[in-house]
């Protein structure tokens, strides 16, 4: 897999995104920006520098970063699919904050955001706008179980997303059953 097909990918998963949220919510604006990092502080969200091996939605500056590297190796060891639900999974963040969508618990958002995740891209392959080649659900599988919380992660914990089993239970609810089972009120 090369740069290019890495690079072709991250701007269709973000145009896709964009396509999918405007189409789904009112007055919806895209984020100002998706971009690129390298080393760990070299993007502050808010003051708080953004980590190595991440990917976020910054709600200060209405943007998106990934850690450019790491997306990389997921790109190659995982597969490119796991790209879209990437930026799914943060894009959905943006639209958390656009909808005023506030929970008492982290992995709550971060479930949700896998459920919208999901929805967005299983509405998109039944739209047609999205085409999965063979293997594409197996590295969404593959991928969220290397996303998951370690089992000793309490669900409480300020940065708990889930277990793998939550996570790819949430991503694939969405995307079998669009927004509906995400609770978006």
């Amino acid at each position: 897999m090369t740069v290019e097909e890495f690079e072709r990918d991250i701007t269709g998963a973000v145009e896709l995104a964009e396509q999918y949220w405007d189409g789904k919510v009112r007055d919806f604006q895209p984020v100002r920006r998706v971009l690129a990092y390298q080393e760990e502080g070299e993007v502050s969200c808010g003051g708080q520098p953004l980590p190595r091996n991440n990917a976020a939605y910054c709600s200060a500056g209405d943007f998106i970063a990934y850690d450019v590297r790491w997306a990389v190796a997921v790109f190659r060891q995982i597969g490119d699919a796991f790209l879209f639900y990437l930026l799914g999974h943060e894009y959905a963040h943006a639209v958390q904050a656009r909808l005023g969508i506030q929970t008492r618990f982290t992995i709550q958002m971060e479930l949700q955001a896998d459920c919208m995740a999901g929805a967005y891209i299983g509405d998109s392959v039944r739209g047609k706008s999205l085409t999965l080649d063979d293997g594409d659900l197996d590295e969404f599988r593959q991928g969220l179980l290397a996303v998951g919380d370690n089992p000793d992660q309490p669900w409480f914990a300020p940065d708990a997303h889930g277990t793998a089993e939550q996570r790819s239970a949430s991503f694939f609810s969405g995307y079998e059953k669009s927004l509906d089972p995400c609770d978006l009120g």
